[in-house]
């Protein structure tokens, strides 16, 4: 009879819950029992304002995170020692009224005389107390070889290098020239771009800060070197010339490096060193603090193929110190779109006005010595600094060993709940977590796979396999739509089978009616969905936290709120009360933090994701066109199922199923219309297809007497066909796969190529000569010397066979570049990367040590197949030629020409020798 009567107050207690939570009760009079049992069942207007509400909040937190910019400021609102944008923006509209300026052109010469003068300017109107020293220095030939990332298997060889140099220090503080901050940029810019961004911004910045960093350092400790360099865009070679060669180098304690991957908005960090004591100054006292840990986690993996000057002052100098860059439209990065008029204001002021507070606070530090370096590697590790901000206002920071014991804490709580929970629950509990677990894994495989149908079907119905790139809001509908779906769909069958074995499990409680049973087995399903998104995020926390990965935080902060919300408004510890429907208080309780903390950062990364397949194909005619649309569908279907599975299990118990199904398929419906239609062009004139276009003349693989082969190449970076930009451009482009070009530093697999009207613009005599000057073998090793004249090219790259060739070493004007040592190689290849000034050698003797398998029978049989030969060279010139000329002038609008340290200038030689010269 008392087991009866707690059933009955149970089931009151459920009706009740109902009413009161917005439910929509069927009544049911059990036979049985008696009493009034309520259909569980949530509002489906109620859920969808909820998902209205979250979805409009994750997108106020991105806009005011990453989207709100201070007030740029006159120089009379900021004062003779504070930062204004207007008047460092007449510094990026001189150095961008330059036009492009590579390494080597006399625009380039033009604009580092136009920062020299800047920095001289500066030097007469410091404080009395501070002094100011200008020096501009002509770095010697050198060779930059890295270890790791993007120019990994290479040499990077250098020379005629100008860069202009700023220390500002304390007159009457005799120490301060033995301890330095360095901020660094680059003044070159690529061949297609004038660089807005890339990186005027950040000269003008650095300029605008050397002034007024020269009003305050009378009261410094240390001395600040401003360096602006040149050769950044070629293989960061203006860094490692001063880290190697200038003997300020020797005083560099700590290196702030200002880049930018797309143009203007909020300049954020995204490497740090081994020692946090940078980033911690730097959270201190930034006013608009900017940086996020998982962009350094994504860098570090090589998922984005870029380098800055950071890696040569980490890995040549073992500097610490802090990273920055300019993310926004990061789609024009090294396109012509790289322009003042896209600079978003306010962007400099952001940076500049951080940094400022930054070179304040550690300029008059007596610590900064423990920037330097840490002495043991361990210890180093542990260290280093975990970041992130919250709405640009506030950062937080902890180091990987508190993190670590932090997550191992949770992490060990977390296991010893579930295990209780599971004990207490018994073997139903185990059955159910399995089950919740599938449903998870379903949420996963579904979303994937809805979306990643959608990434097939695009290029289908698109002139472009990648339509959004000038639209990204469109993956919402496209890609976010499929994935919300495949997301839902996923849960709801493991919702399904959940309900099915609970019901089983119930029904062995003959005390209950069967829709008491039904009713149970659904609420208690729904609670089960809920815990099995806290098992996905502490799954993914003991992951992250086992590699040591700086972004397991978005991990800690998905899992610990919505849990604390559950056991503080669901969990109880009275086994006979049933299951009631999880609250929206519980929802909107947990989901708060972990949204402020993350929804910004994961729409931020998708727009990323989205620009950076404007160059995805590094290798054009490599990737399938479909590749770029599963990789973006795919990030976006992950971080969906991630972030609602706690949502999403709201949904069950609601009417808004359907209403929820059928604004997804109206949602990528429309957007597919739009797409198919052409309303919304894949690209516009901002925002533009990187192509290139490259007069060949190409003496490869010619036997004596014959000449080279000539003819313009068309290919792009961004996936797709070209069809309608030739059909544009006209001028006898044929397209196709069946004309392969090696370029060296990298292959055209699918490409468009005419030879009509080849013939002007270029001779014989500006081909480059690979001649062999002597070839001994004393029976122990084989060497060979190969003179190379590049002729009037300045730019070039060389590829050697380490197939063949065990050991090199190069020489230019009689100076030693690349010495006889260990030597990595990439895909059986060492490439050598030349640029440099106008003054630059042109002729080069390089020595080579043959591997003792090249006297091998069978190896030279199969060589001889592949017809792989010693040494491939290509010689860049930045010339236009009449056919070239043409082809740019009719080139549509929403193309640009793309460039990178390995893209070809837009006249290219080609010569090869064979192994069996």
């Amino acid at each position: 009879m008392r087991r009866r009567e707690e059933i009955s107050s149970a089931q009151s207690n459920l009706a009740s819950t109902d009413e009161r939570s917005g439910s929509s009760p069927a009544v049911d009079r059990s036979q049985e029992t008696g009493v009034v049992v309520s259909s569980p069942r949530r509002s489906p207007f109620v859920w969808l304002i909820l998902f209205l509400v979250i979805t409009y909040c994750s997108w106020a937190v991105y806009n005011y995170q990453f989207e709100s910019l201070p007030m740029p400021l006159t120089a009379e609102q900021a004062g003779k020692r504070g930062f204004s944008e207007i008047e460092a923006m007449k510094h990026v509209k001189a150095l961008t009224d330059f036009g492009p300026h590579p390494v080597g052109s006399d625009a380039l010469d033009l604009a580092v005389q136009y920062v020299l003068a800047a920095a001289e300017k500066i030097n007469k109107t410091a404080h009395w107390e501070v002094e100011v020293e200008v020096d501009f220095f002509h770095a010697n030939s050198g060779a930059n070889r890295l270890v790791s990332g993007l120019f990994q298997g290479r040499t990077l060889v250098y020379s005629d290098l100008n860069h202009v140099i700023l220390r500002i220090s304390p007159k009457y503080v005799d120490e301060a020239g033995d301890s330095t901050i360095l901020v660094s940029s680059h003044i070159d810019t690529v061949f297609s771009t004038e660089g807005a961004g890339d990186c005027s911004s950040c000269v003008a910045v650095m300029l605008e800060l050397a002034r007024a960093v020269s009003q305050w350092a009378h009261g410094f400790k240390n001395a600040v070197i401003f360096l602006f360099n040149t050769g950044e865009e070629e293989g960061l070679n203006g860094a490692h010339s001063f880290i190697t060669q200038h003997p300020w180098s020797k005083t560099v304690r700590m290196a702030i490096d200002l880049e930018a991957m797309g143009i203007g908005g909020k300049s954020g960090i995204f490497q740090t060193g081994s020692n946090p004591w940078a980033i911690e100054n730097y959270a201190l006292v930034a006013k608009y603090p900017s940086g996020h840990v998982i962009a350094q986690d994504l860098f570090a993996s090589g998922a984005i193929k870029s380098a800055t000057d950071f890696q040569v002052y980490k890995e040549v100098a073992n500097l610490s110190g802090l990273d920055f860059a300019y993310t926004d439209n990061g789609a024009v990065y090294h396109t012509k779109n790289d322009k003042l008029e896209l600079l978003k204001a306010g962007s400099l002021q952001h940076l500049g006005e951080n940094m400022l507070a930054f070179l304040l606070q550690t300029g008059p530090s007596r610590d900064l010595s423990q920037a330097h370096m840490m002495k043991n590697e361990q210890n180093s590790k542990g260290n280093s600094a975990i970041y992130f901000d919250i709405l640009g206002m506030y950062m937080v920071l902890y180091t990987k060993n508190f993190a670590n014991t932090l997550h191992n804490s949770v992490i060990m709580q977390s296991l010893m709940i579930w295990a209780t929970s599971l004990f207490m629950g018994g073997y139903p509990a185990a059955v159910s977590l399995g089950l919740s677990c599938l449903s998870i894994i379903l949420m996963w495989i579904f979303s994937t796979c809805f979306s990643a149908l959608a990434a097939f079907i695009l290029p289908l119905i698109s002139s472009s396999p990648v339509p959004y790139v000038a639209s990204p809001w469109l993956v919402v509908g496209l890609f976010g739509a499929p994935a919300l779906l495949g997301a839902l769909t996923g849960q709801h069958l493991g919702f399904l089978i959940l309900k099915s074995y609970l019901s089983k499990v119930h029904s062995e409680r003959k005390q209950l009616s069967t829709s008491t049973r039904g009713n149970l087995a659904k609420l208690e399903a729904e609670r089960w969905l809920y815990k099995g998104g806290l098992i996905q995020w502490l799954i993914l926390l003991v992951i992250g936290n086992y590699f040591g990965l700086g972004s397991s935080y978005l991990a800690l902060a998905w899992l610990v709120p919505p849990a604390f919300a559950y056991g503080l408004l669901e969990a109880t510890l009275t086994p006979v009360r049933f299951p009631r429907p999880l609250k929206l208080a519980t929802l909107l309780f947990g989901l708060s933090v972990p949204v402020l903390i993350s929804a910004g950062t994961f729409i931020r990364l998708a727009a990323t994701v989205v620009a950076m397949l404007v160059r995805f194909d590094r290798n054009p005619g490599n990737i399938p066109d479909w590749l770029g649309n599963v990789i973006i569908s795919t990030f976006i279907a992950l971080v969906i199922s991630l972030t609602m599975v706690y949502l999403l299990s709201y949904v069950h118990l609601s009417g808004a199923k359907r209403y929820f199904v059928f604004a997804t398929l109206l949602m990528f419906g429309l957007s597919a219309a739009a797409v198919f239609s052409g309303l919304v062009p894949p690209f516009s004139d901002d925002t533009a297809r990187a192509v290139n276009v490259v007069h060949v003349v190409d003496a490869t693989g010619n036997k004596q007497g014959q000449g080279p082969t000539s003819y313009v190449s068309f290919f792009s970076t961004t996936p797709g066909k070209l069809t309608k930009e030739v059909d544009q451009i006209g001028e006898g482009f044929v397209c196709g796969r069946d004309k392969v070009v090696d370029f060296i530093s990298f292959s055209v697999k699918y490409g468009c190529w005419t030879h009509d009207e080849t013939e002007a613009g270029w001779s014989e005599s500006d081909l480059p000569l690979l001649l062999i000057g002597d070839d001994t073998d004393s029976g122990l090793k084989r060497i060979t010397r190969v003179s190379i004249d590049t002729k009037s090219s300045v730019r070039w790259v060389l590829a050697i066979n380490t197939e063949e060739v065990e050991d090199f070493k190069l020489e230019g004007d009689s100076e030693e570049l690349i010495p006889l040592d260990a030597k990595s190689s990439i895909d059986g290849w060492h490439i050598i990367q030349f640029a440099g000034g106008k003054n630059s050698p042109e002729k080069f003797d390089l020595t080579l040590l043959w591997g003792k398998h090249s006297a091998d029978e069978a190896r030279k049989a199969e060589k001889e197949k592949t017809r792989q030969p010693l040494l491939k060279l290509r010689t860049d010139l930045d010339r236009t030629t009449p056919k070239v000329e043409k082809v740019l002038t009719k080139l549509p609008s929403w193309c640009s020409l793309f460039g990178k340290s390995s893209s070809p200038y837009t006249l290219s030689f080609l010569r090869d020798l064979p192994v069996d010269f």
